[in-house]
C-alpha cells in the first residue's frame, strides 16, 4: 500500500515546481477533510489530491497518463481512476466519491487560494461569497476552468448533499487552519 511519504517523495522528484507542490498539498488537505467529514478514508482521498498533477511538471503533454500508470502498476486501481478522471473533459467516468471529490477539490482549491493571495488578510475573513464573485470575473485567475468548478461542485453536491457555501466555506476553513504551510499567512 502506498504510504503518504513514498507519495510525497514521488511529488518531489517529478515536480520541480514549489507552486504546484503546495497545490499538490492543499488539494491533499481539502480531500483529506472532506473524507474525515463523510466517514472515508482519509488516507486515500489524501493521496489522490496530493498526487492528481505528480506529472504535470515533467511530462505536462502526458498528464495524467505518467502518474496513472505508475499508480495502476502498483496496484492502486482506485486512485488512478480518480486521478484519470480529475478533468470532465477527459471523458472517464465517476464512478465514486473518490473520483467526484477530487473533480470538486482541484479547481476550487486552487481558485480559492488565488482570492486569498489578493488579499491582506488571506484567508482570514474570506466568505464564500466572495470566492463567488470572483469566479464570475473571467479575468481573475483567467486559467481557472470555471465549467470544472461547476461540475466538480455539482456532483460533489448530488453525492453527498449541502450548498456551494458549505462546501466553500469547508475549503476556506481548511487552509485558512493550514495558512502558514501552504504560505497564505500574509
Amino acid at each position: 500500500m502506498l504510504t503518504r511519504d513514498a507519495a510525497w517523495q514521488l511529488l518531489c522528484d517529478w515536480t520541480p515546481s514549489e507552486k504546484l507542490r503546495v497545490h499538490a498539498h492543499a488539494v491533499e488537505l481539502v480531500m483529506r477533510d472532506l473524507a474525515n467529514g463523510l466517514g472515508q478514508d482519509v488516507e486515500r482521498f489524501g493521496l489522490a489530491g496530493l498526487l492528481h498533477d505528480a506529472d504535470y511538471d515533467r511530462w505536462p503533454e502526458e498528464h495524467p497518463h505518467r502518474i496513472v500508470a505508475w499508480l495502476r502498476e502498483r496496484g492502486d486501481k482506485d486512485l488512478a481512476h480518480a486521478i484519470s478522471a480529475h478533468y470532465t473533459r477527459w471523458n472517464v467516468a465517476y464512478d465514486s466519491l473518490l473520483d467526484k471529490a477530487l473533480l470538486a477539490s482541484d479547481e476550487i482549491t486552487g481558485f480559492v487560494m488565488a482570492c486569498a493571495l489578493v488579499r491582506p488578510t488571506r484567508t482570514e475573513g474570506l466568505e464564500p461569497r466572495s470566492v463567488k464573485k470572483k469566479l464570475k470575473d473571467k479575468a481573475f485567475a483567467a486559467g481557472v476552468d470555471r465549467f470544472e468548478v461547476a461540475e466538480g461542485l455539482r456532483m460533489l453536491i448530488e453525492a453527498v448533499g449541502g450548498t456551494e457555501e458549505e462546501h466553500l466555506a469547508r475549503i476556506i476553513a481548511v487552509l485558512h487552519e493550514h495558512r502558514v504551510a501552504l504560505g497564505l499567512n500574509g
